[in-house]
């Protein structure tokens, strides 16, 4: 099953079709949702009260709606603002026991890692201080290991209009940081880990685009398992025997899809052609995904984006909650 992971085992089928699914990703990240953040909305401040339906457990997201990107949870009972600052607090993650929850933030002007409590107590800044975090700049790709000791997190570099990835680990006892999977050929971003596996989803960069790739840490081996260019954000089910992914296959714009983690079984979960829907993650039990979605840009910094969630037996989906900002990025804990 397992193949060296190299940009030369793609073949010119598949070739074409990434070329036309995402010719736009020849430079950059960009149907990830890579690019220089634009001015926020101006907002009154926390007007939403909570969410249009019932749910259970609690999701943790990034919005603008107080005019810069804040860390939120919201739950049943309504929206509270877990971080308050000048500076923007973005890309936040549960930690396996939903005690912490991981973000990165720029205070300083470049983005670091950090961690707090559930309750946004407890901050604190993990990772070397001596530059390497601060000298990148952050981006949308944290995960935690199945076990909580480590985070893998992705990170941005610009040299003109050029931009290349880098994913790295962090030991969250002792800071210390190391590149994650070293042996993969070739950039990758937003890493995701199979819950009782050594498996990890990426995305990666293939010659023309990015696809979704699924990574072996004992082999150390890995192959992409989307069959397009424009396949990103791989998020792996509780129970591990199912991955959610966006893909442009189907109106080029971006859909939830799930598939297996060997690739087999693709099908399209949210059938809306007119809309970008992107960031997706599981609920608890895995019967619900939460998604952003907005109809005017696939950028998290343009357009109003809001959360929806969509049933992954049924594909009914249902707006969750929409703030006067741009609600994306959420991770659902119990």
């Amino acid at each position: 099953m397992w193949t060296s992971f190299s940009a030369s085992r793609i073949g010119p089928a598949a070739l074409r079709g990434a070329l036309a699914a995402c010719l736009v990703l020849v430079v950059g990240f960009v149907a990830c949702g890579s690019k220089d953040r634009q001015d926020a909305p101006s907002s009154p401040g926390l007007q939403a009260s909570g969410p249009k339906i019932q749910f259970k457990g609690r999701i943790v997201l990034q919005s603008d709606m107080d005019g810069d990107n804040e860390i939120y949870l919201l739950t049943a009972d309504g929206l509270k603002k877990l971080t308050d600052n000048a500076w923007n607090d973005e890309f936040p993650k549960w930690s396996p026991d939903g005690s912490k929850i991981a973000f990165m933030a720029n205070p300083n002007g470049s983005y670091e890692l950090f961690v707090m409590g559930a309750d946004g107590n407890g901050l604190k800044p993990l990772g070397p201080r001596d530059g390497r975090t601060r000298s990148r700049i952050g981006f949308a790709g944290l995960a935690w290991s199945p076990d909580g000791t480590t985070i893998a997190f992705t990170v941005e570099k610009k040299r003109g209009p050029f931009r290349s990835y880098q994913t790295w680990a962090v030991d969250v006892a002792s800071g210390r940081m190391e590149k994650f999977l070293p042996w993969f050929d070739g950039q990758i971003a937003s890493p995701n880990f199979s819950p009782a596996s050594p498996l990890v989803v990426v995305t990666g960069k293939k010659t023309i685009g990015w696809g979704v790739a699924l990574a072996d840490q004992d082999a150390r081996k890995a192959v992409f398992i989307s069959d397009d260019g424009g396949a990103c954000r791989p998020h792996f089910a509780p129970d591990g025997r199912t991955v959610a992914y966006v893909s442009h296959a189907a109106d080029g714009k971006g859909d939830i899809w799930l598939m297996d983690p060997d690739g087999a079984n693709k099908r399209r979960l949210t059938e809306r052609d007119g809309t970008y829907d992107y960031f997706p993650g599981w609920s608890p039990d895995g019967t619900r995904i939460v998604f952003c979605s907005n109809a005017e840009s696939q950028y998290p910094y343009e357009g109003s984006w809001a959360l929806w969630i969509v049933d992954v037996a049924t594909k009914g989906a249902t707006l969750l909650f929409d703030s006067p900002g741009r609600d994306v990025f959420p991770d659902w804990h119990e």
